[in-house]
């Protein structure tokens, strides 16, 4: 007789524990990056729910025998005392499973970090924050990987001045500083371009400071939490829905519970579904509420979702941002008007940046953002690369071998299609993958204008040269005839006059962008 197989249940963090390499922490340099990443953006989120254009501080410093403390200080909304165990020692345990946009997807990815600091070294990890009561709640903590909860080593209270928000997160780790060195800067510096209102500062294990400053003080719309759409919904979130509503007939709760659902607009839907309008949501069975979520899917008259739940950088702090890490030659931002797959709405906003800083690598470089997230890794899968490779660059006066370029695509979404837990690389969906081509199209076309401009100015101030010397040895004749000195700057400067600008003394002409 065969033995009886052994079925054993594991928490999520223990989950996660036995799979890290799926959330990104697969080696000590992918780890020491990932680690600074998550952190970050948390702080990044707390400093945009302050409403504020926020500090945020880094610092590394090195312990020996590739261990490494880890400190990220911000100015953000901070975290309420009663929820700091759970929010930072709970793997799945966060505030942004709502439909709004966020830079969290998955709820652990802070967690995640702070997991790895524990096995790698075992040792405890420090939160201290203030919601602004006067008070900040310090917390070491360790998490029960078995069990999934947080272990609270010591609970201290301490005065902090009133009104003072902030969140301190101190971890220990072991990982690869200065392979994964590049990596952070790098990241750090895109940081800075996605959000140019946020004021960041790194210091380095050598006690070497990076100060990536604001461009503006002005803030992106702050999202709102918005209702599920319907073409977004399959049956466990129509039974979760009906597990929560109030209401007691079908109209009312399709109307109250989606967003583009008006009563007439749920009738038509009940009618294609072939269910009773009056009917208790509660009592639906199995096979009507497949036919009510088909019909949903099926409805091919629902307005496009709100996008009131994003919030996009915005043309002109998007632009700004370039400018200040890159002080390209030219720049034009585009943002595209809000869309959808899947039900779920997403905007896109694109920007081409040329000469300059930009730097010259053989290739059009690509920055990809996800909800304010710089992607770092795996950019050949992602649809952004596979739209660029597919356009024909020589439409518009650009040769990728030669120019320096760059390209910056950023999606907004309540739901963002990445391909991995690790949140590297977004899924190639057609339709995302058409608004970021017509952004793309639309920004190489104002460059395809301002490299056109360049090269006529160009062929002016060849003409200008040769020009100026025939008309200087025709001054000096006139003059001998006429006994008067004969000006030829007059003429010479109607020559230059179509270039839109003074020619110089020595027949160069500024083609630098006004930006």
């Amino acid at each position: 007789m065969p033995r009886r197989e052994e079925y054993v249940e594991i928490s999520p963090s223990d989950f996660f524990y036995r799979n890290k390499d799926i959330a990104g922490f697969d080696n000590p340099v992918r780890a020491t990056y990932m680690i600074v990443r998550e952190l970050v953006e948390n702080a990044l989120d707390a400093c945009d729910r302050a409403g504020r254009a926020g500090n945020i501080y880094v610092a590394f410093r090195g312990k020996g025998s590739g261990v490494f403390q880890v400190e990220v200080l911000d100015d953000g909304i901070g975290v309420p005392e009663d929820e700091i165990p759970k929010a930072f020692g709970k793997v799945l345990y966060s505030s942004k499973y709502v439909l709004r946009q966020s830079r969290g997807t998955f709820g652990l990815g802070g967690t995640m970090a702070l997991l790895y600091g524990q096995i790698t070294t075992h040792e405890p990890f420090e939160v201290c924050s203030s919601i602004g009561d006067g008070y900040a709640a310090r917390y070491r903590l360790r998490i029960d990987i078995q069990n999934n909860k947080p272990i609270v080593e010591r609970k201290q209270r301490i005065k902090v001045p009133p009104g003072a928000t902030f969140t301190l997160v101190k971890l220990t780790f072991e990982g690869n500083y200065e392979r994964a060195k590049g990596k952070i800067l790098e990241y750090l510096k895109q940081t800075a371009i996605i959000t140019p209102y946020i004021n960041i500062v790194f210091r380095d294990p050598k006690g070497a400071i990076y100060v990536f400053p604001r461009a503006t003080t002005k803030l992106p719309e702050e999202p709102k939490e918005s209702k599920y759409h319907p073409y977004g919904v399959d049956v466990e979130v129509l039974k979760r829905l009906i597990s929560e509503t109030k209401t007691r007939n079908l109209v009312s709760f399709l109307s109250k519970s989606f967003q583009s659902m008006g009563r007439q607009t749920a009738i038509k839907v009940l009618k294609k579904a072939r269910l009773d309008p009056e009917k208790n949501p509660r009592k639906l069975t199995d096979r009507e509420l497949v036919k009510l979520v088909r019909a949903l899917r099926s409805y091919d008259k629902f307005r496009a979702p709100d996008a009131s739940c994003l919030s996009p950088v915005g043309e002109e702090a998007l632009e700004k941002g370039i400018v200040k890490e890159l002080r390209p030659e030219f720049v034009k931002v585009v943002q595209r008007p809000p869309s959808a797959y899947e039900g779920h709405p997403f905007i896109v906003e694109v920007g081409v940046a040329y000469g300059g800083g930009v730097p010259a690598t053989g290739d059009i470089v690509l920055y990809r953002f996800a909800n304010r997230i710089p992607l770092l890794y795996d950019a050949a899968s992602d649809v952004a690369y596979k739209v660029i490779r597919k356009i024909d660059w020589s439409t518009y006066y650009v040769d990728p071998a030669r120019t320096p370029m760059a390209v910056f695509v950023h999606i907004c979404s309540t739901k963002i299609p990445f391909k991995t837990v690790g949140k590297e690389f977004i899924a190639d969906k057609p339709e995302i993958a058409r608004e970021i081509e017509l952004g793309i199209r639309e920004c190489a076309r104002a460059l395809r204008s301002y490299i056109l401009k360049k090269i006529a100015k160009q062929r002016i101030v060849e003409r200008y040269k040769i020009m100026r010397k025939y008309y200087e040895i025709i001054s000096e004749s006139l003059s001998e005839i006429l006994g008067r000195r004969i000006d030829p700057t007059p003429v010479l400067k109607r020559i230059a006059k179509p270039a839109g600008e003074e020619v110089s003394e020595n027949g160069e002409a500024d083609n630098r962008e006004n930006l």
